[in-house]
Parts: C-alpha cells; structure tokens; sequence
C-alpha cells in the first residue's frame, strides 16, 4: 500500500496566493514595528496600541507561515504510520501502527486509542464530505492490513 495523502485546508494553496501571503505578513509586521518606533515615544500609549501592535504581528507571522507552506492541514496514512496534522500551527502526530491500541468510527470523527492511554480525535469537516469517505476506506484499509481492532459507532438521536 502506497502512501495515501488527504489535505484537510478548504483553500486553493497556488503560487500567487503563496507570495501575496508573505506580502501580506510582511506588510502587517512591517506597520506593527512603524507603530511601536512611531507611537513609543509618544505619552499617549496605552493598552489599545499594545494590542494592535501584537495582533499585526502575531497574524503578519501566521500569513508568512502559512505563504511559506508550514500551516496546511493535512493526513497522510503509509503502510506503517498516520501522520495527522489536524491544527495549523501545532506540528504533526505520528502515529505507528504498533502504538495504536483500537480505532474507533464515529459518524463524524475517527479516534485513534494509543496504548500510552492517550487518545487522539480527529474530527471530520461537514463541507466536504467527499474525501471523508475516502480518509474513512484509507484508514480501513491502514487497520485491517496491521491488524488493528476496529469499533465502528453509530450515534442514535
């Protein structure tokens, strides 16, 4: 089984979106640091400016971050291994198959037990939900070529 790669980012991710993201950060780092030099000697300072300041900066290093690649959301499930990368700033989970006690299918989410007594949840989205059957039959497929016990859930209102 060859490696099986599902991106979970809603966005079209092309070249010109790329750099108009780094632009973009590097614009909104740009004026939060002419803001601090600007307003840093001025008496007037308060807690506004300092929130302003740190919002420009910190979404100006997101948009670089996310421009550069580092934030897409993705699962990546190999012969061996999950790689889930479910937040986009946080790096990705890999999970081998000998560390996964059970896996478990719920309508809209998957939960993978690892034997550490540690769960992982990864949840599905609701706009697209064709490629949720397909992360679906590739995890199948991942359980039942490791032997991995499965429970498939079916929630009742």
């Amino acid at each position: 089984m060859e490696n099986k790669y599902f991106s979970l980012s809603t966005n079209e991710n092309n070249k010109f979106i790329k750099v108009f993201r780094i632009l973009f950060g590097i614009v909104c780092i740009a004026v939060s640091i002419f803001w601090l030099i600007f307003n840093i000697k001025s008496l007037k300072a308060d807690a506004t400016l300092w929130i302003t300041i740190g919002f420009l900066s910190v979404f100006g290093f997101y948009q670089i971050w996310s421009g550069i690649g580092r934030a897409t959301r993705f699962i990546e499930i190999g012969t061996e291994n999950i790689l889930l990368k479910k937040n986009a700033i946080f790096p990705p989970v890999k999970m081998f198959a000998g560390e996964i006690e059970k896996i478990e299918f719920l309508p809209l989410n998957i939960v993978f037990f690892l034997i550490k007594k540690k769960r992982i949840m990864f949840r599905f989205g609701t706009t697209y939900y064709e490629i949720n059957d397909k992360i679906k039959n590739g995890v199948l497929d991942f359980a039942e070529s490791n032997n991995i016990p499965l429970e498939i859930i079916e929630e009742k209102i």
